[in-house]
């Protein structure tokens, strides 16, 4: 990753996705996965996306964080049908 602040604009510049406000809220929307779909291994991703995903995680570094964020957001839906919440 490059020296940018940790943010979740950031990261989807990163993975080379449209970072706007608007954009990362429809991705999420439209990407959400099953609860036994680790993040790295949602079938969206291109090999170099997946790549800087797994990279960052196992950095366990300020990035870690925003891709954990990321992560919980694309799970969003799965929680909630396990919660009852849906």
């Amino acid at each position: 990753m490059n020296d940018a602040t940790p943010r979740m604009t950031n990261l989807f510049l990163q993975l080379g996705l449209d970072a706007s406000e608007p954009a990362i809220a429809d991705f999420i929307r439209t990407h959400q996965l099953p609860a036994d779909v680790e993040i790295a291994d949602a079938p969206y991703w291109n090999a170099g996306q997946r790549q800087l995903l797994c990279e960052q995680l196992r950095a366990d570094a300020s990035w870690s964080l925003v891709v954990d964020q990321l992560n919980e957001s694309l799970h969003e839906d799965a929680v909630k049908r396990q919660t009852g919440l849906a």
